[in-house]
């Protein structure tokens, strides 16, 4: 009986590894099937330092954001590198995604008591097959928030009236401004994403030396050292463009603003503390009216931070 057993046992050996091995090649050649869908984890959060990202997130998803600048680093030790000295500044912020691909958003900052209000919209994602880029465009309406006096002064003149210092009747319109972005941003791997984009800025009312339109090129980066960890770095250019210009000579203009940092992020929060020749948070302001230079003694401590919610 064992001798029956042993050898129906050695006669089916074979056998069960001929369909073994006809089931692990089966496997092996099966087609893999690709799911097209948005790559994720392209930003960490909708700021990338003084820049808006590209990144949006599901429908009912909160973002808050606190956005903070200390003064300038020119004291050095005196002041700290510019944590004690005055003039900080800082921006509350609250941005809600509406519909799919659509943010609104609200934030007001210390410096002129700016308020703006905002809108994201990102009508292309960039997905595992196929579209290769995220798309999305920016805007924003700005508030200056100071008394009406500072327009009455006559240190400020309409963008319709040719005559620098001419005395007007104040309307709330003078407070206005405005910018408009478009963004295209590329996850090349999970190292390293990059964001370029171009923008219009218009002010109501400006200071007689300087004009009320720009236009601006922009770049951004963030290069992953850790799993939470990444250097990132942005870089804003106000073009000099003399048909839209109201100076005969531009001698006065606008600064580049240079801006690097470091950026820890988890699934619901990013923190980026970094440095930056800028101290405002509206971006019309910093292509209108950054008149620091990208030197050492005008370059500025600041942080962002921002928290994820889903309702």
């Amino acid at each position: 009986m064992k001798k029956t057993f042993i050898f129906l046992i050695l006669s089916i050996l074979p056998f069960t590894y001929q369909i073994a091995q006809g089931q692990t090649d089966s496997t092996a050649t099966a087609p893999e099937v690709v799911v097209n869908k948005p790559v994720r984890f392209v930003w960490e959060s909708g700021y990338l330092i003084d820049q808006q990202t590209a990144k949006m997130g599901p429908v009912n998803t909160l973002e808050a954001a606190i956005q903070h600048k200390f003064g300038t680093m020119q004291n050095g030790f005196k002041d700290l590198f510019g944590i004690y000295a005055p003039g900080a500044n800082i921006r509350l912020a609250l941005d809600y995604v509406v519909a799919k691909n659509v943010q609104l958003g609200y934030g007001i900052q210390k410096k002129n008591m700016y308020s703006d209000f905002n809108a994201k919209w990102t009508p292309f994602q960039q997905m595992n097959t196929g579209m290769p880029v995220t798309l999305s465009l920016y805007g924003n309406v700005g508030i200056d928030g100071r008394d009406q006096s500072v327009w009455t002064a006559n240190q400020y003149y309409h963008s319709s009236d040719p005559y620098p210092y001419s005395t007007y009747s104040f309307k709330f319109s003078n407070r206005l401004s405005y910018f408009g972005q478009v963004m295209v941003a590329r996850k090349f791997c999970n190292a390293f994403t990059m964001q370029v984009g171009a923008s219009f800025s218009h002010f109501n009312t400006a200071p007689w030396h300087l004009d009320h339109d720009k236009v601006g090129l922009h770049a951004g980066a963030r290069v992953k050292i850790s799993p939470q960890g990444s250097i990132i770095f942005n870089y804003d250019m106000p073009l000099q463009i003399q048909s839209i210009s109201e100076q005969a000579d531009q001698s006065i203009h606008s600064q580049p603003v240079v801006a690097f940092g470091f950026e820890i992020s988890t699934s619901t929060h990013a923190f980026q503390i970094y440095a930056g020749n800028n101290q405002t948070f509206l971006p019309q302001d910093a292509m209108l009216n950054n008149q620091q230079k990208a030197i050492w003694e005008n370059f500025c401590v600041g942080f962002v931070i921002t928290r994820l919610w889903g309702f």
